[in-house]
């Protein structure tokens, strides 16, 4: 597809960004390239857990035993990001013998930057793909790590226990709604009509709708949603627009603004 069409298929529309502030800048100017206005509005912050926190033993413990599991699973571009941190502190060179698992295309390529031989069961970006790679089938013995943020899906733990793993987690960091003042919130949605709003996850989905006091007016707007599941949640929230996406990635998520 060429530019020309792709500027005149987004030419106008105000398209609502809600990635963390440190993960909206590719969306943003990707966006802006294609002739879109995108307006960003964070709606999860990513806070690494600390020495304060009440997980933080248990992670120090689990990375300290890294070398005792098989497989040490990723479950986003920011577990990989802030994982990776946690191993450079305890572990001087990478230990041998553990599989270092991505959920997704863009979990494994940030592992790969930051150096981890990592792999991931392509056809998919969630945990359903990787349940369903042959490797991950006979599990009885493995000892399995994941590392995820606070409150996550338990699918992929509980479906590896069932097939006999040993699963602990690392909570390496949590999720918050940010606060947002009402000035922000107003020129962002409310100043002018949104074209889109695009949403990469359930609990950025809540806190659009624990923050807009006027949610009403956004259930026209169309949602562009990565996967099956988040559409049914965002259906089941009062969204009448709602386009599935290819996959989370910016490219996907933007073309799936553009005409059938």
């Amino acid at each position: 597809m060429s530019i020309p069409n792709v500027v005149k298929a987004l030419h106008g529309q105000r398209v609502l960004v809600t990635r963390p502030a440190h993960q909206a800048a590719n969306q943003i100017n990707y966006l802006r390239q294609q002739g879109a206005d995108p307006v960003a509005l964070p709606l999860l912050d990513i806070v690494p857990t600390s020495s304060e926190d009440a997980d933080y033993q248990q992670c120090k413990q689990c990375i300290l035993d890294l070398d005792l599991y098989r497989d040490v699973v990723f479950v986003s571009p920011n577990a990989a990001r802030i994982g990776a941190d946690w191993i450079d502190a305890y572990w001087p060179q990478l230990p041998l013998g553990v599989r270092w698992v991505g959920i997704g295309q863009q979990t494994t390529d940030t592992l790969t930057r930051l150096g981890f031989p990592a792999w991931y069961a392509t056809g998919g970006f969630d945990s359903e793909t990787l349940l369903a790679h042959p490797s991950m089938q006979n599990m009885v013995g493995a000892k399995v790590l994941i590392l995820r943020a606070e409150g996550g899906r338990d699918l992929l733990a509980d479906t590896l226990r069932q097939r006999g793993a040993r699963v602990d987690f690392a909570h390496i960091y949590r999720r918050t709604c940010p606060q947002h003042t009402q000035g922000v919130i107003q020129s962002t949605i409310y100043a002018q009509p949104l074209s889109a709003i695009l949403i990469t996850s359930g609990q950025a989905l809540r806190n659009l709708i624990h923050l807009c006091a006027a949610f009403d007016a956004l259930t026209d707007v169309l949602i562009i949603v990565p996967s099956a599941r988040l559409a049914e949640l965002a259906n089941s929230l009062g969204f009448n627009r709602i386009r599935v996406a290819q996959g989370p990635d910016d490219q996907s998520m933007v073309d799936a603004l553009l005409p059938a």
